[in-house]
């Protein structure tokens, strides 16, 4: 249901009727409220698509010059542009969607970012408040459907509620867990003109008021058994790369000179390149990782969530007696899969800066013999070489060899990985050694293919400066290709490397292990030619068969700094992710490679 001219002349005329507005306030269209917000929170992009719920935003939009809207090309990668954007530079990242298929399409993006509490705000669009209910032209229950998936969200019913409600949205999505907050702005609220005094300085909510400040009594007492350990562990999540403590962990972990990992999401916490890190751990994890976690007496657990992918089956889990300490700013993470023995809540960040001074008052040093014995058996360990790989002939290209191949050329400059999901994103993870915070970009938590162009052109647009690699395969990729014509529009020169084994490659490698090699679906019979794809979106195309092509590939590919380059990677479709944890076995109980099938 659309506003009638009718109702826009009344609503017109009633405003510019309003002679006496309130004292330092002026007249505006709650869409220009709503940008005035914006600019208020200091926003410099937007990712959206128009349509007809949002078009006085857009026209809002048109008017002022401080925040650059991008139009993608599908609403899906709208939300995961400003989700990248979000996770590269710690900002909060804004979509913006029409109603009905608009904020249907957006669904998944939000989901991604609600499993990995990524700061997002995305305004949605919805028919005129007096249509709501009625079935009206391109209408659907946007709080109801994204209830499930976002740390809030909000049915703006009054103009003048705007102003605050963006005030309170940002303020939920960026601090405590953070997380996506959704707010949902119908026609008539967009156009009708209010009294405005200006952008809330601050905001109370009585309901919501997360804890920062960790308990001194219990951080004490994590002191004590830390220092106590024999067998010390550290294993951090993407906790810590969102509550920016990666100088924090560094310190504590250097002043103590325990063993550490990262999960999945918390790769780059961590220098990848130092010895105390035993690489990443879980059900791709290496086994000096996964066996440290099994057998360590005091596990330090910090923004890290236990998570099925981690620690396997939680029975196998518990059969070594050892103590949990969990930091963490959300409550309900802790003890939710693994009872804790001393629970912090607290931001990270606070937590780990107060035990580091703990630590330095203190005259208690770790056992040095004990932990040399650690060190000692974790070496053993690592002496197995898990990620060692057969190189093959000179007729196949290892997937393994592209991204370590990459890492070597890329190790020392700025450069952002993203991936989308599968056993392209497990290479990547495995062999490209993250240094530094915020420059791995995945999907972990719900495991979205799709995602890795809108990634990288969300980063590039931040980071133009930068080199932003997206790493993928040839099923992912065609989920969210159409972005490439996003890229050519708002010149965000990405490098996109597809590691193409014409296989859903890790459904492949399932149903080879588990499902007796009858492989259902799993095999790409009709694959475009995506180098002449790439050329026809005005972009480079580039196609590697061979081994000894694969770095004159990509030195060719960094060279094209101003140009979008796809590069298609013919890898070994047989080749599988190793180590792996199969469902329902315990993270010690790994397949180390063809030979344990």
């Amino acid at each position: 249901m659309e506003i009638s001219k009718a109702e826009i002349s009344s609503a017109a005329a009633a405003s510019q009727g309003n002679t006496s507005p309130a004292s330092g306030s002026q007249d505006l269209m709650g869409a220009e409220i709503l940008i005035k917000s914006l600019q208020a929170e200091n926003v410099q992009y937007i990712w959206g698509y128009p349509g007809g719920a949002v078009l006085y935003i857009y026209d809002a939009l048109y008017k002022q010059d401080t925040i650059q809207h991008v139009l993608v090309r599908h609403e899906q990668a709208a939300v995961h542009a400003a989700d990248g954007y979000a996770r590269a530079t710690g900002e909060v990242g804004v979509a913006l969607v029409t109603s009905g298929p608009g904020l249907t399409n957006a669904v998944t993006g939000i989901a991604t970012a609600y499993m990995d509490s990524i700061p997002m705000v995305i305004i949605s669009g919805q028919v005129p408040t007096p249509a709501i209910g009625l079935d009206a032209f391109q209408e659907c229950d946007t709080v109801g459907i994204t209830r499930p998936i976002v740390k809030h969200n909000f049915l703006v019913k009054d103009a003048r509620d705007l102003a605050a409600t963006m005030k309170k949205a940002f303020h939920i999505a960026r601090t405590g867990r953070p997380g996506p907050v959704v707010v949902d702005v119908p026609k008539d609220v967009s156009f009708k003109k209010v009294p405005y005094t200006g952008y809330p300085q601050s905001v109370e909510m009585r309901s919501y008021n997360p804890v920062r400040k960790g308990h001194g009594g219990q951080i004490r007492k994590a002191l004590q058994l830390l220092l106590a350990a024999k067998r010390p562990y550290i294993y951090t999540g993407g906790g810590v790369l969102l509550g920016n403590a990666t100088n924090e962990l560094r310190t504590l972990v250097d002043m103590l000179g325990y063993p550490v990992t990262n999960t999945l999401m918390g790769l780059g916490a961590y220098p990848a390149s130092d010895r105390k890190f035993l690489g990443m751990l879980g059900m791709h994890g290496t086994i000096e990782a996964n066996n440290a976690m099994q057998n360590c007496d005091v596990l330090l657990a910090v923004g890290a969530r236990f998570d099925d992918r981690v620690i396997g089956n939680p029975k196998h889990f518990a059969q070594n007696d050892r103590k949990i300490i969990h930091v963490d700013i959300d409550p309900s993470s802790i003890s939710k899969r693994v009872k804790v023995d001393i629970p912090i809540v607290g931001d990270v960040k606070d937590v780990l800066t107060e035990l580091i001074s703990m630590i330095r008052e203190s005259s208690t040093r770790p056992d040095a013999g004990a932990l040399a014995a650690w060190w000692d058996t974790i070496e053993g360990w690592r002496k197995r070489e898990c990620l060692k790989y057969d190189m093959g002939g000179p007729d196949v290209i290892k997937p393994q060899y592209v991204v370590e191949t990459l890492w070597n050329m890329t190790k020392d400059a700025d450069t952002y990985i993203t991936s989308d999901v599968g056993q392209h994103q497990m290479w990547a993870a495995q062999y490209y050694r993250f240094d530094e915070p915020r420059r791995w970009i995945n999907s972990g938590g719900l495991g979205t293919m799709g995602v890795g162009i809108p990634y990288a052109m969300g980063i590039k647009l931040a980071k133009p400066q930068s080199e932003v690699f997206c790493i993928t395969g040839e099923g992912s990729v065609q989920m969210n290709i159409q972005e490439l014509s996003t890229c050519l529009q708002y010149n965000t020169p990405i490098k996109i490397c597809s590691l193409n084994n014409r296989y859903l490659g890790m459904v492949r490698q399932w149903q080879e292990i588990e499902y007796s090699g009858r492989y259902s679906h799993s095999y790409m019979d009709a694959l475009p030619n995506f180098v002449k794809l790439a050329e026809a979106y005005g972009h480079v195309g580039l196609l590697i068969e061979h081994p000894k092509d694969v770095e004159p590939a990509l030195r060719e590919a960094r060279k094209l700094k101003d140009r979008t380059v796809f590069l298609d990677f013919r890898t070994d479709p047989t080749e599988n992710v190793f180590p792996m944890v199969q469902a329902g076995k315990g993270i010690t109980e790994m397949l180390l490679g063809s030979e344990d099938l």
